[in-house]
């Protein structure tokens, strides 16, 4: 099984750029919006150290903003809960799909949080700040302080770039996009059966 590791800023279009590949996606941002609002145990641990702030089971992300905006310490109480349940999901994810040829992970903190594995293809969404700007206006949650925050969080980009395999630029309309990325899963896939390890 090749997994194949998307990286770039907050805004790129890394999920868009996942969903091209037709492999199975484990995207981490969805699996942190299903713990908010499927898992109890989170959210009683939350309350737990954040409880002027979790009022009400699902939790809303607007509470966990306004937490991390009035004091930025609390995003690290919110990782340091958030996360070990997304790395289970990701272990159930791989074990699941471990007969599939390719597998796609969309982390943003991947490298930080040091999920990737040495024979891991990593491959980088390089986008305009314009567009980039566009489509984090469209969300739903959108916040420039927020955002500030959480680019904290991430590697310098030039860094992992720089650990890249490959680079995708996601400034092309979406025929385009699915064509490129059509003929690099080819490539990937030739060159690792080409491997013999």
């Amino acid at each position: 099984m090749i997994r194949v590791c998307i990286l770039g800023s907050i805004g790129s279009g890394k999920t868009f750029v996942s969903k091209l590949f037709n492999s199975p996606v484990f995207n981490a941002d969805k699996e942190v919006n299903l713990l908010y609002k499927n898992n109890k145990n989170c959210y009683q641990k939350l309350k737990k150290i954040l409880p002027k702030y979790i009022k009400s089971f699902p939790i809303a992300r607007s509470e966990l903003i306004k937490a991390v905006l009035n004091n930025k310490k609390n995003l690290r109480k919110i990782s340091n809960i958030v996360h070990p349940l997304v790395r289970s999901r990701l272990k159930f994810f791989i074990k699941k799909n471990k007969k599939k040829k390719m597998i796609i992970l969309d982390i943003p903190l991947l490298i930080e949080n040091k999920l990737n594995r040495k024979n891991d293809i990593l491959i980088f969404v390089v986008s305009k700040k314009e567009k980039i700007l566009k489509r984090l206006k469209k969300r739903e949650n959108y916040n420039k302080k927020m955002l500030a925050n959480l680019r904290e969080n991430q590697l310098i980009l030039s860094k992992k770039k720089q650990l890249a395999d490959y680079l995708i630029d996601n400034n092309f309309s979406h025929s385009k996009m699915k064509n490129k990325i059509k003929v690099l899963k080819e490539k990937i896939l030739n060159e690792r059966n080409n491997i013999r390890y």
